[in-house]
């Protein structure tokens, strides 16, 4: 009951404090299935390497037999002097054996230690690939977040429009009423508002939309409200050969490198096939019989022994095992290469599109500023009857449309500096200043 009760405050308060950027991100860190995945990663990348590491102690076992014989045998092997004592010695038909066993490998080639590093570099990958879905989630988030926030600036400036147009209307009726205006004027006034009030409905709609895709990113049950980010609008100022000479700091190339590393130990590990393999093997224990008196006997049995193995020939078996490791690396460092070329496209890619961006709003502002402008001429020029309805429908509609592309161009320009940051491995930080 008491977590129930737990359950349902946190559910309640989270859309009361996960309301901010910083706050989203936040609590995508903590609750986003894609996180815990890769910390499950790296739970099981570590799992592995002590396991690795248990294989190089060996094992003990607790073992038992039964053996039935068509002769009798001894419950112990037999020595001359054994048999020159003269003491009876037990037989069976029914022989049992219970005992301890060890074993452990004392020479593979270096084959365990070669494996013990690989899974020590996976290891490491793990590490790395969770800052970096860290950052990828944190752009996604800020992503959507102005998203969401370009559709709500959107709202309002389309709800001012359609309580503008709700003007327009009553005043023409108004002036129809009394003769001053047709009653076509009157049609089209109120067309042109049914049809701005619909797309305020499709923007209600997609801001919903971008709530929830918002909360199933960061993990909870419902975002409610969205506080405004800053965003200034400055001219760019990217080099990308700077930018590229930070590229070996990044947590993508450093996967991409322990990706070559391990391949590297799986080459080595490969070699090991050609080397001796030495094994140290030991038991003790105890046999039972019965014998023809119907008694119970046992004997205590031990053993301690090394075996070497050196394989000579198996028709093509390890080296082809060496071929297969030798690709891998090949393909490793292919990878690598790749990386490096597609982040620097990435970094050219972004760089256009923040400067594409920062343009887009230069001339978005211009064309505003304008079709205000022009909006107000008409809208006196109308009122003198001068113009017709639908020069100063058409001029209220680019208004409009200045100001929504000024909005989606500022939101979109700074989209384009998360994606930069992002690419950088900044995404956190920069999406917490």
């Amino acid at each position: 009951m008491i977590k129930q009760i737990l359950g349902m405050v946190w559910a309640g308060l989270i859309p009361l404090y996960a309301v901010t950027l910083d706050g989203l991100v936040s609590e995508a860190m903590k609750h986003s299935t894609v996180i815990k995945k890769s910390k499950a990663q790296i739970e099981l990348s570590k799992a592995q390497r002590k396991q690795s590491r248990a294989e190089q102690l060996g094992s003990i076992d607790l073992v038992g037999s039964y053996t039935h014989y068509n002769i009798p045998r001894t419950l112990a092997p037999m020595t001359p002097a054994t048999l020159s004592g003269g003491e009876p010695v037990t037989t069976t038909d029914d022989l049992y054996s219970a005992g301890i066993v060890y074993s452990v490998p004392l020479f593979t080639g270096f084959a365990q230690t070669r494996q013990v590093e690989m899974d020590s570099i996976a290891e490491q990958m793990a590490e790395s690939k969770l800052s970096l879905t860290k950052a990828q989630l944190a752009y996604n988030i800020a992503s959507l977040y102005l998203s969401a926030l370009s559709l709500q600036d959107m709202k309002r400036a389309q709800q001012k429009h359609v309580t503008a147009l709700e003007k327009l209307r009553n005043r023409i009726e108004a002036e129809v009423n009394v003769g001053r205006k047709a009653q076509i004027d009157l049609l089209k006034a109120e067309n042109d508002l049914y049809g701005n009030r619909a797309y305020l409905e499709v923007i209600d709609g997609n801001i919903e939309i971008t709530k929830a895709a918002l909360a199933s990113l960061a993990g909870i049950p419902e975002v409610r409200r969205l506080h405004p980010v800053k965003v200034n609008v400055k001219k760019p100022r990217y080099s990308i050969a700077s930018l590229m000479r930070k590229a070996e700091r990044l947590n993508r190339v450093k996967v991409a490198e322990y990706g070559v590393k391990k391949a590297q130990k799986g080459v080595e590990k490969a070699q090991a096939a050609y080397m001796p393999q030495v094994a140290l093997d030991s038991y003790y224990g105890h046999n039972y019989g019965q014998n023809p008196a119907d008694d119970w006997e046992s004997e205590k049995i031990w053993q301690i022994g090394v075996n070497a193995k050196w394989t000579l020939y198996d028709f093509g078996k390890r080296s082809m095992q060496g071929q297969k490791a030798k690709i891998a690396k090949m393909q490793a460092t292919f990878d690598k290469e790749q990386v490096l070329l597609d982040l620097k496209r990435s970094l050219i890619e972004a760089k256009a599109k923040i400067s594409q961006a920062y343009a887009t709003y230069q001339g978005n502002l211009k064309q505003y500023a304008l079709a205000q402008k022009s909006e107000k001429i008409e809208r006196v020029r109308y009122e003198n009857g001068v113009s017709t309805i639908n020069d100063l429908l058409y001029a209220t509609s680019q208004t409009q449309l200045a100001r929504a592309k000024l909005i989606e161009s500022k939101y979109d320009y700074q989209k384009g500096k998360f994606y930069m940051d992002y690419l950088l491995e900044k995404g956190i930080a920069a999406v917490r200043k």
